[in-house]
């Protein structure tokens, strides 16, 4: 069975005719990862006997649409029974006793996990070369980064390893690796989903979401783990029941453009594939207004005193008493320092010591407090720009997918590329990322930018783009190793 560029939609169509079973279906990823996962190193926990036996429970009792599906899920959240590291050496071996929420809500579906997917440590980075368990590669060429921290999850998409997965997305760690690899990615609206069972980075922005090859697979997904939760207290849930968009017109639509924040940076054939989109928009009915977020551009460096510091506190229980590596030393403090040392990578490291010294007396109000006022005015900038126009588009990311290797020297350099994503976080509002075409044959894509639980109107305005982009997310490479 040939699963390269097979949706999740069709997959569960096919298993409720019964042209397969999901024990065949299984298997066929199965074979699909031992065949090309060795080259994009993807996932980092594949454990086929589990996966199988959960397929055959689901051919003999499993009831649901998407009953039988298989999934990917980041490393970073909790599954019971099966290894969970947060791509760090500090939590290897790591076996939590319980599903996250997300993943509850998968296996209530009847999805079958096919296994735990790479990640920047702790979800910290763009590229998913701060794994402590090695880099993965982009299908679209191997030589480049899969971006970043959903690295792997966005990885085993594209080359066929899994029909969709879920990924977390802190600053556009959903979006600029869905950018980068040719897919669907959304970042819900902060509290639609439950967090309770993802390993904390920065509670106040992380989020987790569907990546996909369509946003009709993004949708479904994204039906599935939006709900209400009694086990995180941010969670409310959506506002309303998620539905599956079909393509149309935008009739009536008006987008917001911050042209200015085009101006610099961004990469000829990016820019070139956003203008086409824009034409797109207007050709189907849409009005495109100029409109100006004059504090997102310092979206980048309130972020990086906001995320460390909640990163400093996430991480303090990381000290090898209660669980994951110990590292024995003399006496206790020595003990934690043996511990963290050997355990956090350099990343975690920097930014750990970043957020600490953000949050230390002294330096609180100059800094913690500073970027947190500053978060205040991007959330209403972007409340300011909603009053006028129903979504705004930007580029999800500046450049297409870079070189392995190429900004690990430059911390500023690999931050910078989340540029047009950060602020959405800050804001606390949803984004959809959807592959425009290429540039110089690596995939391009456009974000829509949405007002607080508007993911019913990015998921439809979504489609529409789609069906006129006609983009095929199938890496050429990976469809020759079909």
């Amino acid at each position: 069975m040939d699963v390269v560029g097979l949706t999740a939609e069709r997959a569960a169509a096919m298993l409720r005719a019964r042209e397969c079973s999901a024990e065949e279906l299984a298997q066929a990823y199965l074979d699909r990862i031992a065949a090309v996962d060795g080259e994009i190193h993807s996932y980092l926990h594949v454990d086929p006997e589990r996966t199988l036996a959960a397929a055959r429970a689901q051919d003999a009792s499993g009831a649901g649409d998407l009953a039988g599906v298989p999934i990917a899920y980041k490393d970073l959240l909790s599954t019971r029974d099966v290894p969970t590291t947060a791509a760090s050496r500090i939590l290897e071996g790591f076996v939590p006793i319980e599903d996250a929420d997300v993943v509850a809500r998968g296996n209530e579906a009847g999805l079958v996990s096919l296994g735990k997917t790479n990640l920047d440590e702790f979800a910290m980075g763009s590229s998913t070369e701060h794994s402590a368990y090695g880099v993965t590669r982009n299908p679209w060429d191997v030589a480049r980064v899969p971006g970043g921290s959903s690295g792997g999850s966005a990885a085993v998409v594209a080359s066929g390893c899994a029909p969709w997965s879920l990924g977390t997305d802190t600053g556009g760690s959903i979006r600029q690796p869905a950018a980068f690899c040719g897919l669907v990615g959304l970042m819900p609206t902060y509290g639609s989903v439950s967090r309770f069972g993802v390993i904390a980075f920065a509670c106040s922005l992380e989020q987790v979401g569907p990546m996909a090859l369509t946003v009709r697979d993004a949708a479904l997904l994204h039906q599935v783990i939006a709900r209400d939760s009694d086990r995180d207290a941010t969670c409310t849930g959506p506002r309303e029941p998620i539905a599956v968009p079909e393509a149309g017109r935008l009739d009536g639509v008006t987008f917001g453009v911050p042209w200015s924040e085009l101006e610099e940076g961004v990469e000829s054939g990016i820019r070139a594939r956003f203008d086409e989109s824009v034409a797109v928009a207007q050709a189907l009915g849409a009005t495109i207004v100029d409109v100006e977020l004059p504090y997102a551009r310092h979206g980048l460096a309130a972020y990086y005193v906001i995320a460390p510091a909640e990163a400093s506190a996430n991480l303090s229980r990381f000290d090898g008493v209660r669980y994951g590596l110990r590292v024995d030393a003399g006496d206790v403090r020595a003990m934690y320092e043996a511990t963290r040392d050997a355990g956090f990578g350099d990343e975690v490291k920097r930014r750990i010591m970043i957020g600490t010294y953000a949050l230390s007396a002294g330096y609180h109000d100059a800094y913690y407090v500073q970027a947190q006022r500053v978060r205040t005015l991007i959330r209403r900038d972007f409340d300011a720009a909603f009053a006028g126009v129903d979504a705004i588009l930007m580029p999800t990311a500046p450049t297409t997918a870079f070189p392995i290797g190429a900004r690990l020297d430059d911390p500023l350099a690999m931050y910078a590329n989340d540029v047009f994503t950060l602020p959405v976080n800050l804001a606390g509002i949803p984004a959809l990322s959807l592959p425009n075409g290429l540039s110089d044959g690596l995939p391009s894509s456009l974000q829509i930018i949405g007002p607080a639980h508007s993911e019913n109107l990015l998921f439809r305005l979504g489609a529409a783009f789609e069906a006129e982009f006609a983009f095929d997310p199938v890496p050429p490479a990976m469809r020759s190793a079909s």
